[in-house]
């Protein structure tokens, strides 16, 4: 007789265990045929400071996905906690997103205001289960040191106190 077992680490357990740990929260974003593209991202990552790179994790079930990836270059918007709301225009349908103003540069499109903006250019994608990870060149930062982050933790945004 054969015994199964069920394995603990479920995509559930997964969410649920990884919900304690902090993110900041970004919009990544680019102009495409005269439209901006983009979605919400809480996988932002340093991953080289020589050269400068960051990465992002994006579901291969995400229909914004296939199309950001045509672009050459994209912003990446880190939030400020006086922008919630730009978070709840991003839940609505991928056309419908970016009804607000957006800055564009050289095709990166970002959101007004943020925190931080980072332009990069896509270099290098990887399949890693669920997800596509790509690494991403950093072309130009800029933070703005007088904001404080928006921050996502326990499946929902939250401030920073001191």
């Amino acid at each position: 007789m054969t015994q199964t077992t069920t394995p603990s680490v479920t995509p559930t357990a997964m969410r649920r265990t990884l919900a304690g740990f902090a993110t900041g929260l970004s919009v990544v974003a680019a102009e495409i045929d005269g439209q901006i593209v983009g979605m919400p991202a809480n996988s932002l990552t340093s991953v080289s400071l020589d050269p400068p790179l960051v990465s992002l994790a994006f579901a291969h079930t995400s229909t914004t996905w296939p199309i950001l990836r045509r672009a050459p270059h994209w912003g990446i918007s880190v939030l400020g906690e006086a922008q919630e709301q730009v978070l709840r225009d991003l839940r609505r349908p991928a056309a419908e997103r970016f009804g607000g103003e957006m800055n564009i540069d050289g095709g990166a499109a970002f959101v007004p205001g943020a925190l931080a903006t980072i332009t990069v250019t896509p270099r290098t994608a990887v399949e890693a289960g669920d997800h596509t990870l790509v690494l991403l060149e950093v072309q130009d930062l800029h933070r703005d040191e007088t904001q404080r982050p928006l921050v996502f933790f326990g499946s929902t945004t939250h401030t920073l106190s001191h």
